[in-house]
């Protein structure tokens, strides 16, 4: 109940009295000025009526009102919906490291409910002392401290901030300590900083060819299969790609981009499928939470699908069919639950006849196959993309550029674009270097021809149509070397019916015969 009152010496005593001459216990009792807080044991009504009349007897009460919680609870109670409701782990202690609170979010990141923990010392609950060394023995504050804890499945790396809490005195009575999984720290630093969203009505043009293609893109957004896209080098496919993503289910969740062509095979394995503690010689401490699984609920952009080793395709395929990752160096698998877009500029059929590229991963990957358009295909959008494009580059350039002239933009039809629009892009930016005006003419226009303008079509087409015909387009020489090098290895391996047979036939060890096995992805032999 709550008691109103005009202040004076003995108001307490004389309502305390009231209570104690019907023989009731007082559970707990705040007081405040001009109003006493109290919280009695359980009475009948009729008896709680009799109570309350008397009280009202004593001199000085002004009202009594009915009491849901004491003040202190309501406090208490509003710190914990508070504490519940945020995403960080928040842990306090008091002044000997015990744990006085532990949030659900921190019953998450460190996988121990609070009734585990409650009263027991930080050090022996959750190995975590290191968090608040500094708090409670020199009552310093700390910020955005990565640390490494060790958790029922293994480790887990966060990011902490701690403060000491301190009485009147200034005595250390505890601390408060905030943590959040770095996992989840990456998302929001990709959310904030990451690129901006890309919707189909960002991809500019009003050719038939592109329209479809949109068209078609729309509809497989709205769908969760394997997405394969295929294009030249500069026709937008990560755009594309992004587009798919936000106009997908998944559009609040990450989209990832990788490109398979960028980074060695083994530090692209790391960064694909993550690594536990210990891996391998400079493997970070709390090992690392590969992109596949940083994608989950999200969607996955592998470009350069064609560059994927051997090896790194089987693993691939098996998070397809099996939607579960390894991390390297561990034992268990992780559920993901991801779509994978996949991009290429190569031709991986002729791949798939050359034993280069995987026919089962083929088919997990070109569910939906998408094709862009080369640009040299869709002219009628390079006027309009021009215009886009100037008043983007005004921004960057921080220029006042509003126009192009006709000449220039005949002058830009007339060109084969062997880049796409990743070279428009290039051609236009110097253009708006080089104007000292408001608009772009023939002059500011200058292109990457082989030779003399007039004669630069012929060579460039002719060569494309030697491309056609040349068994090995858009293959390297150690692509095209490994190739046949895999071809002997399995008719070897056949005709001679074993490991050693097989090196000793062709005149190497039998550990490089096992290398070579293992490097394109063979499986296991007899020896």
């Amino acid at each position: 109940m709550k008691i109103n009152f005009k202040d004076r010496v003995g108001f307490v005593f004389d309502v305390s009295r009231v209570i104690f001459n019907w023989g009731i216990n007082i559970l707990s009792l705040e007081i405040q000025t001009g109003c006493l807080y109290l919280h009695i044991e359980k009475i009948d009504a009729a008896n709680l009526k009799k109570v309350i009349d008397e009280i009202k007897l004593v001199p000085g009460v002004t009202g009594i009102d009915p009491l849901a919680m004491m003040p202190a609870e309501e406090r208490e109670f509003k710190i914990k919906a508070v504490l519940d409701s945020v995403s960080e782990g928040i842990i306090a202690v008091n002044e000997r490291g015990m744990i006085t609170a532990f949030n659900p979010a921190a019953e998450h990141i460190l996988k121990v409910s609070a009734s585990e923990v409650a009263g027991k010392n930080i050090k022996e609950a959750i190995s975590a002392d290191v968090l608040i060394t500094g708090c409670l023995d020199e009552g310093k504050s700390y910020n955005y401290q990565k640390v490494s804890l060790p958790i029922p499945q293994g480790r887990v790396s966060l990011l902490s901030s701690g403060r000491p809490l301190k009485d009147e005195q200034g005595n250390i009575v505890g601390a408060v300590i905030c943590i959040k999984d770095m996992s989840d720290v990456k998302r929001l630093v990709y959310t904030v900083t990451g690129p901006q969203l890309t919707t189909f009505s960002d991809i500019w043009g009003n050719s038939e060819s592109l329209k479809k293609v949109l068209d078609l893109g729309k509809i497989v957004a709205k769908g969760d299969s394997t997405v394969l896209i295929r294009g030249e080098s500069g026709t937008g496919k990560e755009l594309f790609a992004r587009a798919i993503h936000m106009e997908s289910f998944r559009r609040g969740k990450p989209f990832v981009p990788i490109n398979c062509a960028a980074l060695p095979e083994n530090l692209l394995e790391s960064e694909l499928f993550g690594y536990v503690e210990g891996a391998f010689t400079g493997a970070s401490k709390g090992g690392k939470t590969g992109l596949i699984e940083y994608a989950h609920n999200g969607t996955l952009f592998l470009d350069e699908i064609g560059e994927l080793s051997p090896r790194l395709q089987v693993k691939l395929l098996r998070v397809l069919q099996e939607g579960q990752v390894r991390k390297i160096g561990d034992r268990k698998e992780h559920p993901v639950n991801i779509r994978i877009i996949a991009a290429t500029n190569r031709n991986l059929e002729e791949m798939m006849k050359m034993g280069t590229f995987r026919e089962d991963l083929y088919y997990r990957l070109n569910v939906v196959p998408i094709f862009l358009p080369p640009l040299r295909q869709r002219k009628e959008d390079i006027a309009l993309l021009a215009r886009h494009l100037i008043k983007k580059f005004n921004t960057r350039l921080n220029k006042r550029v509003d126009s192009i002239s006709e000449e220039a933009v005949h002058k830009l039809m007339a060109y084969h674009w062997p880049g796409n629009v990743r070279e428009l892009e290039n051609v236009l930016e110097r253009a708006m270097i080089l104007t000292p005006d408001e608009k772009i003419i023939t002059e500011h226009v200058v292109l990457d021809y082989f030779g003399d303008e007039k004669e630069s079509r012929n060579p460039r087409e002719e060569l494309g149509a030697r491309e056609e015909t040349w068994p090995w387009k858009n293959q390297t020489l150690e692509q095209v070397v490994g190739c046949f090098e895999r071809k002997l290895l399995l008719q070897a391996l056949k005709e001679f019916g074993g490991v050693r047979r097989t090196a000793k036939a062709l005149g190497v060890s039998h550990t490089t015969i096992l290398n070579k096995i293992k490097k394109y992805g063979l499986g296991s032999e007899p020896s």
